[in-house]
């Protein structure tokens, strides 16, 4: 805009104006010419107001509703994640509630028996040709190999590798494993070896050696571990199934079946000092009732009836 004189001279008038309309307003608002003016300006500037406000509003909602939508599916997100945790809470509260009852039978039957044990938990299980597991305790716990393994039911196995925090824990199934035992209530002595994947794995029994001859084996008879440093004696092994007479060879040949249920291992303990007198029989659980068809002083037949068979429950 050029600054020359006519433009000087209508500023000058424009201001004039707006000084007096200024000044009218203030003296008395509600004169004609002071309110035909502001509805004017009203119409004028309210027209604009509202085409603004139809325009921006929806814009204005859009981003309001996806604030809100991110919002929401934080929420979603947050809730899931809670039921997520809340799930493994509840799954972990339940093994450790399966956990504290297999802890619970392990100390009742170590004090039975007066065996020091070292509590361990089974965390993995050993390769598919051998019956083993891992537990997480070894040398800094006081643990060595040759040591007795047992649970709340009885023999487990014997430790055979040990390590600062693990050690490896040979089952008594596998076909490796054996222990010296006694027969109760005679106490013969023989040897129990497991079946590893021989066609008695399946039924989970294991194999009984005594070495008299003359000695007479019934179902329902019960196994203890006969002990030696280091292992520890009097543990309960299991229970006769049934007795198979020997063919060329002078030892009796029966099965056990073991107290211990390899395949629900999860609190074990180990023997890490044996009692100083040998508890024999004391620490066996009640003997299960033998079948009325089986005779004394007369071994089964190898393939028995189901009459002829005593079985205990595996713990």
């Amino acid at each position: 805009m050029r600054d020359s004189r006519r433009t000087r001279l209508v500023l000058g008038v424009l201001l004039a104006v707006a000084l007096a309309l200024i000044t009218l307003d203030a003296r008395n608002s509600s004169a004609a010419p002071v309110r035909g003016l502001r509805a004017f300006g009203g119409v004028l500037f309210g027209s604009a107001e509202s085409v603004a406000s139809a325009v921006g509003q929806p814009v204005a909602g859009f981003f309001s509703n996806l604030g809100a939508g991110s919002r929401d599916q934080a929420k979603i997100s947050a809730l899931q994640r809670e039921v997520v945790q809340l799930r493994g809470e509840l799954s972990q509260a339940q093994i450790s509630k399966t956990d504290a009852a297999q802890l619970q039978q392990l100390l009742q039957l170590a004090g039975r028996g007066r065996y020091r044990v070292v509590p361990a938990s089974v965390i993995a299980a050993g390769p598919a040709y051998q019956d083993a597991v891992t537990i997480d305790a070894g040398s800094s716990d006081g643990i060595k190999t040759g040591e007795t393994v047992l649970n709340g039911a009885g023999f487990v196995g014997v430790v055979t590798s040990v390590s600062s925090h693990n050690s490896t824990v040979l089952l008594a199934t596998d076909g490796s494993a054996k222990v010296g035992v006694r027969v109760a209530p005679g106490g013969e002595i023989g040897l129990v070896t497991g079946s590893g994947n021989s066609s008695d794995s399946a039924q989970g029994a294991l194999r009984l050696q005594v070495f008299d001859a003359t000695a007479v084996l019934q179902p329902g008879e019960q196994v203890v571990t006969f002990g030696g440093w280091p292992y520890a004696p009097g543990v309960p092994v299991g229970v006769i199934t049934r007795v198979v007479a020997g063919v060329g060879t002078l030892t009796k040949t029966a099965y056990v079946r073991p107290y211990a249920n390899d395949s629900s291992l999860g609190v074990v303990g180990v023997v890490v000092t044996p009692p100083r007198r040998n508890p024999l029989f004391s620490v066996l659980p009640p003997r299960p009732r033998p079948s009325p068809s089986a005779t004394p002083g007369k071994a089964a037949s190898p393939n028995p009836s189901p009459s002829a068979t005593a079985t205990a429950g595996g713990g």
